[in-house]
């Protein structure tokens, strides 16, 4: 499972000129899944993710999570975090998970890290044609792979 996190500001996503996910301050979660990917993935990327200390104290240093700023998040699936760009110029994306192992994988990582944040999430819709819109605070972006935990 990857992710690519991003501290932001505000943010949101539209679909078919429907405003489906709205937020203030928080990160902007984007979720690529393997067929590889388990409950143990989930877990872990939750818990790093709610606990991740990229948020500014008082003092202007990055020393408070998610969790201690009492900050939002949505969560928008996309398989293209899973390209392969080895040979030529055409991404592959055969790892990506189907439909079929990834929905539950996401619902379910939507799910845990509304539970370790203690508060519900937002989303985009699973294979929908998103409009992702953010304004990135910092700018601080990570990206995390569930597969390089050590």
């Amino acid at each position: 499972m990857k992710a690519v996190i991003q501290r932001v500001s505000k943010s949101s996503v539209t679909i078919n000129n429907t405003k489906v996910a709205e937020i203030g301050n928080g990160l902007l979660i984007l979720i690529g899944i393997v067929n590889e990917d388990t409950q143990n993935d989930i877990e872990w990327l939750s818990n790093k993710i709610v606990n991740l200390r990229i948020f500014n104290d008082d003092n202007e240093v990055m020393n408070n999570s998610l969790k201690d700023i009492d900050g939002e998040a949505i969560v928008v699936s996309q398989f293209t975090l899973q390209a392969n760009t080895k040979k030529g110029h055409r991404p592959s994306y055969i790892k990506a998970a189907k439909p079929d192992i990834a929905i539950p994988l996401y619902e379910a990582f939507v799910k845990h890290l509304s539970k370790d944040l203690e508060k519900p999430v937002q989303t985009g819709e699973f294979g929908a044609d998103m409009k992702v819109s953010l304004l990135n605070d910092g700018p601080v972006t990570i990206i995390i792979d569930t597969k390089n935990k050590s």
